[in-house]
């Protein structure tokens, strides 16, 4: 799985840069105010040389220390996308683009560290951690991610209260109710939180978990979905489908490994009887 993630990584880090070099009103969207305007351009060796090229090679050789490598490329590159957003105050997209990289490498080179049953089994503060995850992670990728993108591509969003708008509004209340209702099975009957760091002590099969594997991905990409509707913008929509994707293939496998080696027996009996996306009646 590894292998893949890398030749996925090198493909969008090259599909990224030939847009970059093709398009003016892509280049000005990951571009900083008052900085130089081949600053960018600074970056292009570097990227295909640490990033894309030995993303191919790790894809082909399973060396640790090309991966931990490619994690310091991307650690630099973001500490300096960083810097140049404070002192130019803009640049928030390139910026948190990066950080994603960033956060997606650590999750690549890390991964089989970052699956950790909790510590707590009192409901309470189960229940709070879940809640401060809830909005802490909600606010990130529904609302600041967003946000960034529309600014980017010059798109204000205006309250028409159509009927696309009030469609999607009831489709991310939905969704969110989904979200907050398996979370709620998490913590009650899981021992757990839904974050990987902080994960159920208990295989969890009721509730939302008997019709569908997992659905607050199912709840995550319905309310991205309602978003990008709400906003209609191709680009939101673009962004949910992609980390639809990258779950999917990278974090999704990582996970059931994981739930096997805990759960074994009772977890691959389940997840033959129970479908990932599609519920059952």
């Amino acid at each position: 799985m590894k292998n893949l993630a890398y030749i996925f990584q090198a493909l969008l880090i090259s599909v990224w840069w030939l847009v970059m070099l093709l398009d003016d009103a892509f280049r000005d969207a990951f571009s900083y105010k008052s900085a130089d305007e081949h600053l960018m351009s600074f970056f292009i060796f570097p990227d295909f040389i640490v990033l894309v090229l030995l993303s191919l090679i790790r894809s082909y050789k399973r060396q640790n220390w090309i991966e931990y490598v490619i994690l310091g490329g991307f650690a630099y590159a973001s500490l300096f996308c960083l810097a140049l957003t404070i002192v130019t105050k803009s640049g928030f997209l390139p910026t948190g683009t990066m950080l994603l990289g960033l956060g997606f490498n650590v999750f690549i080179v890390f991964s089989d560290q970052l699956f950790v049953e909790s510590r707590h089994s009192d409901k309470r503060i189960n229940a709070l951690k879940t809640f401060v995850q809830i909005v802490l992670i909600w606010t990130l990728t529904l609302f600041v991610i967003p946000s960034l993108l529309l600014n980017a591509a010059g798109k204000k969003v205006e309250l028409n209260f159509d009927y696309l708008q009030i469609g999607s509004a009831l489709l991310f209340i939905l969704f969110s109710s989904l979200g907050l209702y398996s979370s709620y099975h998490l913590v009650k009957y899981g021992s757990g939180t839904p974050l990987p760091l902080d994960q159920t002590q208990k295989l969890v099969i009721s509730g939302p978990y008997g019709h569908v594997r997992n659905p607050m991905a199912v709840a995550g990409i319905g309310q991205g979905l309602a978003v990008s509707l709400f906003s209609g913008s191709y680009i939101v929509l673009f962004y949910v489908l992609l980390g639809a994707f990258v779950w999917h293939w990278f974090v999704r496998p990582m996970e059931e490994e994981d739930m096997y080696k805990r759960f074994g027996t009772p977890y691959d009996q389940y997840k033959k009887s129970v479908r990932c996306w599609i519920p059952r009646c």
